[in-house]
C-alpha cells in the first residue's frame, strides 16, 4: 500500500492499538461546483458568481480508523496568506493538524498520505522524528483511489454545487458545516472507506 516510509525505526508505534488514519488537502474558491439542480422547462438555471481569480480556501481532512472504534473524521481549513504564492497547508499546518488528531484519538497514529512536495520535505521529516507516536507511509504515486479522503472530497463537493457564496468566511461556514454533518455519519464514513477496497486489520 505505500510507496515509501519516513522514521522506519517507530514501527513498535503500531503494536500500541495505533489509529489508521488517510490523509488529503483540496482547495475551494467562491466559483461553486457545478451541479444538477431542477428549473421551469425551457429555462436554464443561472448561478451568478464572482470573478475566476476568487481567493481560495484550503481544506486538510484526516479520516481515521480502527478495529472496534467508529471512523472518526478530523478537518482543519486555512486560507491562503495575502501575498504568498503558497495556497496551500505549510509544514506548520500539518504539524498541528497532526498533534490535535493526535489529542482528540488519545493513540499512536500511523499516516498515510499523497507524495505532495510538502510532505516530502525535510521539515515534515523533521516533524515526523520528533513524535514517537506518528508513523508515516505514503501512497504510490497516480493511486488517489486508494485514498478513503478522495470520496469524502467528492462528497463535500456535491454539497456545494450551485450554491452562491460572496466571501471567504461565507464559504468557511459552509465546508465547516457539511464537514461538520460528516463526522456524524459513521456509516458514511465507514463507507468511503470500503470503497477503497483494502482490507484494515489491526495495525499490528
Amino acid at each position: 500500500m505505500a510507496g515509501g516510509e519516513l522514521a522506519g525505526d517507530k514501527k513498535t508505534a503500531a503494536d500500541l492499538g495505533a489509529w489508521g488514519i488517510f490523509e488529503d488537502e483540496c482547495g475551494q474558491g467562491l466559483r461553486p461546483p457545478k451541479g444538477r439542480t431542477w428549473g421551469r422547462r425551457g429555462r436554464t438555471p443561472v448561478v451568478r458568481v464572482t470573478a475566476a481569480n476568487s481567493p481560495r480556501l484550503s481544506v486538510a481532512a484526516l479520516l481515521a480508523t480502527q478495529p472496534a472504534y467508529r471512523p472518526r473524521l478530523i478537518h482543519r481549513t486555512h486560507r491562503g496568506r495575502r501575498g504568498s504564492r503558497r495556497t496551500g497547508c505549510t509544514e506548520a499546518d500539518y504539524a498541528a493538524l497532526l498533534d490535535a488528531a493526535h489529542q482528540q484519538l488519545g493513540g499512536p497514529i500511523v499516516l498515510v498520505w499523497r507524495q505532495l512536495n510538502t510532505h516530502v520535505s525535510a521539515a515534515v521529516a523533521e516533524i515526523v522524528t520528533a513524535r514517537p507516536w506518528l508513523t508515516v507511509y505514503r501512497l504510490p504515486p497516480y493511486a488517489h483511489e486508494l485514498n478513503p479522503v478522495e470520496p469524502v472530497r467528492a462528497h463535500q463537493k456535491r454539497s456545494l454545487a450551485n450554491l452562491t457564496k460572496h466571501t471567504i468566511a461565507e464559504l468557511t461556514v459552509l465546508l465547516k458545516t457539511r464537514l461538520r454533518r460528516m463526522q456524524y455519519r459513521p456509516p458514511l464514513l465507514a463507507g468511503f472507506l470500503a470503497s477503497t477496497g483494502l482490507g484494515f486489520e489491526p495495525f499490528l
